[in-house]
């Protein structure tokens, strides 16, 4: 009898969905969220709605205006969204027991052996998919995909949205897949499919076709062999990666897009790098900065760069990141400096596990160092935010939370009102 080892849980439009979900007013109508209210930025997620005028992740938020006249622009607001992320798993986890948070709206579940017999799991599922409607919101839909290991899962939770349930079994494979683009499969992207094109494979079932050394030399590593056994409905381990960057951008508000404003974001995006690399127990050898400028310096299209790098010796703190800072920024050129600001950016390189990591031994990089542990404690206590250095205090306000694919920030704790 067929059976499948995965549950995998994606909830539909989710940030669109959130919305109508906390504002009743939105409910069947187009709704986009942005990241601010003017017509240059993108839409962050398009509700159902909207999806049908073809708005979508991405597109640009005057283009959406003129595809749907009747669209409704709401700016983000990844607290709530965080909250209700955190209701979900909360719902989920009465059903069954969560493996892996895979991001802000995915879910990943090893199913029992008393579940994994297609009709229990498909019960399985429908029961995962009540309780997120019960306990957290009946706006809140969700696809569920069931197989035997995680990525196929994945890939079946794509197939019937919104508010879908399909299976994929181990004796439907590989014929299940043929039909299905490459681009569907969650890790094959732009860069990958050129270097399946390039090997002559256009196809999922060619895909299929190749040995499991011919995945490897795709790959050009042991995830080719990985994905062969995942292609027939295997289990296969990954082994635990190194993390290689943290990192921050921002697109300015207007009024911040001077070069006051630009480098005063910059500090905030700085500290908030600073306090998630010490949270993942890493240190980092190299900053590096970035600003994306309206239009280029001749008057033409194409917006201009500025570009910056910064060697450090194994550094969590976040002193010695505003001083590499500010040695950057004192080193533009004229030309940068007369440009105006829209974007801006930092990324910390070359990791290491921060392990067994000692104080300096200078006292001021020991100052730093141990200013930066007691700013966490505090900021654990009493929430983000509650203490910084002055270098930020006129742009606290400014780069707000925002979530990435795979990074959900944690839910700050609630601030006791008494003195």
């Amino acid at each position: 009898m067929p059976q499948v080892d995965w549950l995998f849980l994606d909830m539909n439009a989710f940030f669109a969905s959130a919305e109508q979900q906390m504002r009743p007013e939105l409910r069947g109508r187009p709704v986009a969220v942005v990241p601010m209210m003017t017509d240059t930025t993108c839409c962050i997620a398009a509700s159902y709605e909207a999806r049908a005028y073809g708005i979508k992740t991405g597109t640009n938020v005057g283009q959406a205006r003129r595809q749907c006249p009747g669209l409704v622009l709401v700016k983000g607001r990844h607290e709530d969204y965080v909250r209700l992320h955190h209701e979900i798993l909360a719902a989920i986890e009465t059903v069954l027991p969560i493996e892996k948070v895979c991001s802000i709206d995915e879910v990943a579940c090893r199913l029992s052996p008393p579940d994994r017999e297609v009709d229990r799991a498909r019960q399985v599922g429908e029961r995962a998919k009540l309780a997120i409607k019960e306990q957290v919101g009946a706006q809140l839909r969700c696809s569920v995909g069931l197989a035997t290991n995680r990525l196929l899962a994945k890939l079946a939770s794509n197939l019937k949205k919104p508010d879908g349930l399909s299976v994929i079994t181990r004796e439907e494979l590989p014929r299940r897949l043929y039909a299905l683009e490459l681009r569907e499969f969650t890790g094959i992207g732009a860069n990958m499919q050129r270097r399946l094109a390039e090997r002559g494979v256009r196809t999922t079932r060619q895909l299929c076709g190749l040995s499991c050394d011919a995945l490897v030399e795709v790959w050009g590593s042991r995830v080719g062999a990985l994905w062969w056994h995942w292609l027939r409905g295997e289990e296969a381990d990954e082994r635990a990666t190194h993390r290689r960057t943290v990192g921050h951008s921002h697109v300015l508000a207007p009024e911040l897009r001077t070069d006051e404003g630009a480098r005063g974001v910059l500090v905030r995006l700085l500290h908030k790098a600073a306090a998630r690399l010490r949270k993942l127990g890493y240190v980092a050898r190299r900053i590096e900065f970035g600003v994306r400028y309206v239009g280029d310096r001749g008057g033409g299209a194409r917006g201009g760069k500025w570009r910056a790098r910064v060697n450090l010796a194994r550094c969590s703190d976040t002193p010695t990141m505003l001083k590499a800072l500010d040695t950057a920024w004192r080193l533009r050129s004229a030309d940068d400096l007369a440009a105006t600001p829209l974007k801006v950016s930092l990324s910390l390189w070359k990791l290491e596990p921060a392990g067994g990591m000692v104080l300096p031994l200078f006292a001021e990089e020991r100052q730093a160092t141990q200013a930066a542990r007691t700013m966490d404690a505090v900021n654990a206590a009493f929430g983000a935010g509650s203490m910084y250095f002055a270098s930020m205090h006129e742009t606290r306000d400014s780069a707000p939370m925002r979530i990435a694919f795979s990074h959900i920030p944690e839910l700050e704790p609630e601030r006791d009102p008494t003195p």
